[in-house]
């Protein structure tokens, strides 16, 4: 892990900005061991939230070091009623007592993620013992979508013989409508964007040019519809994004099969930006690739927020944490 070309121009980009990523599972030694690896290459300012005596021991036990990184118990942080307070303000519309926001605000995940609204960290990671709700709930509360009209969903960076793709959803919207899927296309063609390479999405289903029928189908042709409306608008038109749709598969990723089911797609057979129908769909097919085809596999992460918070596998492995990390630092890039 962490060979791939790609993932190795994102450590040394994350590392010319230098952010500070929470990581609020202290207690996991893949985290800590990742952790250490981010620190040693100064790539960003660690935050770690748990107990600092075995965090510490944890560290000299496996002889890294742990200068630099800073440790948080948020049960015990000076910050706490900072946080806490900035929480109820944040809630009290929706009934939350400042009693509870005092209780909230102890939670690793909900203090990690009141640390990046308050402006003490750029980021944070969460998910290696945490389900996708638990990380994702603190940052739709707090840290909100930055599109009133799209949004959050989730997106991986897969590498696959050193070249990168872009998965959407796998991870968040269980079965999109139109509309939504149009946004999740749109919001990952700036993910990919960010990354460095020109976004070629393909809207995928078992259908090529309605080689196949059905509402599966149709939902797919009309949210193709209205992300090519929006790629016109203002905030789009310069960007150089293709996309196309409906596609199958194999007709996105394989020249010779866009040669005769999409010959004039410019989409077809070279796409790096992969929208599925479902999450279902994506999710299946990501951990798939990773784990019988020997893909790297990076994320799941969020796009649409003000700030970034992202999910981790909670298969993943320290090296996966690492790239993460790096990929967060730069989606707080301004």
């Amino acid at each position: 892990m962490l060979e791939s070309k790609f993932i190795q121009d994102v450590l040394a980009r994350a590392k010319q900005h230098y952010k500070t990523i929470v990581l609020p599972e202290g207690e996991d030694l893949r985290v800590l061991k990742a952790a250490h690896l981010i620190n040693k290459d100064k790539i960003c300012k660690i935050i770690l939230l748990g107990d600092e005596k075995q965090i510490k021991a944890d560290f000299a036990q496996n002889g890294w070091n742990i200068n630099g990184i800073e440790i948080i118990k948020p049960e015990t942080s000076p910050k706490l009623k900072e946080y806490a307070d900035l929480l109820f303000e944040l809630r009290k519309n929706k009934g939350m007592t400042e009693e509870e926001a005092l209780k909230t605000a102890q939670n690793y995940n909900y203090f990690g993620t009141l640390m990046i609204k308050s402006g003490d960290a750029d980021g944070m990671v969460s998910g290696a013992n945490h389900s996708t709700a638990d990380t994702v709930r603190p940052a739709l509360q707090i840290i909100k979508s930055a599109h009133k009209d799209r949004g959050v969903s989730s997106f991986l960076v897969m590498v696959s013989n050193d070249r990168p793709y872009v998965f959407a959803d796998c991870a968040i919207t269980i079965n999109p409508t139109a509309k939504e899927l149009a946004d999740i296309a749109l919001e990952s063609s700036l993910s990919a964007i960010r990354f460095g390479f020109e976004p070629k999405v393909a809207m995928l289903t078992f259908s090529t040019y309605g080689s196949g029928k059905g509402e599966q189908v149709d939902k797919v042709v009309e949210a193709s519809k209205l992300a090519r409306e929006a790629l016109n608008s203002e905030e789009f038109k310069d960007l150089h994004i293709e996309l196309d749709g409906e596609l199958q598969a194999d007709a996105a990723l394989d020249e010779v099969v866009a040669k005769k089911k999409a010959p004039a797609s410019h989409v077809a057979g070279r796409a790096n930006v992969l929208v599925f129908p479902n999450l279902e769909a994506g999710n299946i097919g990501y951990k798939l690739l990773q784990r019988l085809g020997g893909c790297e596999a990076y994320g799941p992460m969020l796009q649409g927020l003000n700030a970034p918070v992202n999910d981790l596998s909670r298969g993943a492995f320290a090296e996966d944490i690492v790239g993460v990390i790096a990929i967060t630092a730069l989606q707080a890039v301004k």
